[in-house]
């Protein structure tokens, strides 16, 4: 019997994400194809997978039972092709990685130039892109792994935590908070703030900690990176709360960082990468670098 790989890939898209919608959006097929291949599967099979409402998608008791199987089948199928890669790798490699910016400006450069050292003929790409960029560049193998937001994960990727980073309020030496030792949120309250993008995973975790409180704060600006908002905080017009190894970004000698309290709040890095890969040596050897850096800096910083 051929396995109808295509039908089962939709389903397990449809199945991940609850609906065809953005089962659709995640392929980039129209809903019509996608409902094509699930009714072709279904076909196939002689049973019904899939419950589908004007709300939602639900599994039937076939499609239940299904389901891991089918995760299975990619799972192999990916291990399979991730070795099929390192068999062919040419002599002169190339490794790429994908990387938070904050990361990629703090932590890369001292780690690139060690790699160098070690595989002076291998070329090094960095991505650095958001969280869920990230995710897409190691799930589609365009990165071998990832330096990214411990946080929902997906089937098909690992994630593991390697450092926990506060987040801290920065500010210009000329302003009237520079000097405070540490500061509640609170007292942030009617003082000019920087906001972050929502569409980033920084933003996520401090709305999520801080709740309704949040709308009390003072918004004036929004930008899209952190590397933005520290650039306004340097030019004295509000205050941003960023994470801590964001100040390294950039020449911070007019900037401070003051520790936030009542919540505390921190974001935890971590590597990605596809579940079953098998890394290149030259890859394995970059990831350690990076997780030792991520180490390294947070340890400097609480020291």
């Amino acid at each position: 019997m051929r396995v109808d790989v295509l039908g089962l890939q939709a389903f397990v898209s449809i199945a991940e994400r609850g609906s065809f919608h953005a089962a659709a959006s995640h392929l980039n097929l129209s809903q019509t194809a996608l409902s094509h291949r699930i009714r072709k599967l279904e076909e196939s099979l002689g049973t019904t997978l899939l419950l589908r409402t004007t709300r939602q998608v639900s599994l039937t008791p076939a499609g239940s039972a299904l389901l891991p199987r089918a995760r299975k089948i990619f799972e192999e199928l990916g291990a399979a092709i991730d070795e099929a890669r390192v068999d062919a790798a040419d002599a002169e490699e190339e490794v790429a990685v994908g990387c938070l910016p904050t990361i990629a400006v703090h932590c890369m450069p001292s780690v690139i130039a060690e790699f160098a050292r070690r595989y002076p003929a291998v070329r090094v790409r960095v991505h650095d892109n958001s969280a869920s960029e990230i995710a897409d560049k190691v799930q589609s193998g365009q990165a071998a792994f990832g330096v990214t937001i411990v946080a929902a994960n997906r089937w098909d990727l690992e994630l593991k935590p390697v450092v926990k980073e506060p987040f801290v309020l920065v500010s210009h030496r000329s302003m009237p908070l520079a000097r405070s030792e540490s500061l509640t949120w609170a007292q942030l309250q009617g003082l000019p703030l920087v906001r972050i993008s929502a569409e980033t995973g920084n933003r996520v975790l401090i709305d999520d900690a801080l709740g309704a409180r949040r709308e009390t704060l003072t918004w004036r600006y929004e930008v899209q990176r952190v590397i933005t908002a520290v650039s306004l905080v340097r030019s004295a017009i509000g205050y941003a709360i960023v994470p801590q190894l964001a100040l390294d970004s950039v020449d911070a000698g007019e900037l401070v960082a003051i520790p936030l309290r009542s919540p505390s709040i921190s974001r935890t890095l971590g590597i990605v990468t596809r579940k079953n890969m098998l890394l290149r040596p030259a890859a394995r050897d970059l990831l350690a670098l990076v997780s030792e850096a991520l180490r390294n800096s947070v340890s400097d910083k609480d020291a």
